[in-house]
This record gives structure tokens, C-alpha cells and sequence, in this order.
């Protein structure tokens, strides 16, 4: 029997939700995830407690590699776990970050920013991802990064 297209969604927002709520620094910096099928686009609202300087006005450093790393992890575990959670198997444990290399490439603005990852290579012990960020436009990033990640047993 075929699952109702309401169904399929409801699941797999719950099962982002769940996973989003895995790790409550992303609460803590406002992020949101915006599911379109099995792509994700992380929105980090803008806040000024984001700011790290008053003047020029731009997004702190380390808020800005927290972004990009919380990004990163969330779209290894989506990916990665994809064919457990469409089967509802329980998903297993998160992956742990190895390091992450940032490139700032201009000020973040006060302004929403946006960020997709693109995992790069995904083995059993070990993953790569590539994340960009931008705010008005796709075409001008801001930051970006490279992450290494261990992978948990059974991922």
C-alpha cells in the first residue's frame, strides 16, 4: 500500500524535528531548517545579539562558525540516516566534529543568513562536508567551511 503523500511529510518533518531538537545549541541560536524533500537550507534569523561589533554592524565570528558547523552536522545526520528514517528505524547517535576549517570571506551583515552543506565524502568511520553561507544573494557568500566528522557506530 501506498503511504499518503500528508503521511510521508508529516514523518519526515517529526523525524527532522527530533533530530533538531537533539542538539539545543541550535535552539539557542535561533536556527531554523528549511526541508525541501531531502535538501536542507539552515536560516539563522538575525538577532542583535548576534553582533559581535556595533560598528560597522556585523555577525560575530564565532557566531558565524557555530552556523556553519550546526548546519554541517544536521545535513550529515539527515543523509546519512535517511534510509533508516524512512524505514523508522531509530536513528543512531550524532557524529562528532574532527575540525572544522572557516573561511570568512566578508562581514556578515545584520541580516538573516542562509547555509547549505554538501556532504563530500562519506565513509564508515569517517565524513566530509563542504557548507556555504550567504544572506541576500546565493551568488555572494559570506563564509564558508570545510568539516571533518566521526561517524558513529551504525551510521
Amino acid at each position: 500500500m501506498i503511504e499518503p503523500v500528508h503521511a510521508v511529510k508529516a514523518r519526515r518533518n517529526q523525524a527532522l524535528a527530533d533530530l533538531l531538537a537533539s542538539v539545543p545549541y541550535i535552539d539557542f541560536l535561533g536556527m531554523r531548517f528549511d526541508r525541501r524533500g531531502d535538501e536542507l537550507t539552515a536560516i539563522l534569523p538575525f538577532k542583535d545579539s548576534l553582533l559581535g561589533v556595533p560598528v560597522p554592524p556585523a555577525i560575530h565570528g564565532g557566531v558565524t562558525a557555530a552556523f556553519l558547523e550546526m548546519t554541517s552536522l544536521i545535513e550529515l545526520s539527515w543523509s546519512s540516516t535517511w534510509t533508516q528514517m524512512e524505514a523508522g528505524e531509530p536513528r543512531p547517535h550524532l557524529p562528532r566534529t574532527i575540525n572544522m576549517t572557516m573561511d570568512y570571506l566578508r562581514p556578515g551583515l545584520p541580516r538573516d543568513a542562509y547555509a547549505r552543506a554538501r556532504v563530500v565524502r562519506f565513509g564508515r568511520r569517517y565524513a566530509s562536508v563542504h557548507v556555504e553561507a550567504w544572506q541576500d544573494n546565493r551568488d555572494r557568500l559570506f563564509a564558508q567551511a570545510t568539516g571533518h566528522f566521526l561517524m558513529p557506530a551504525g551510521a
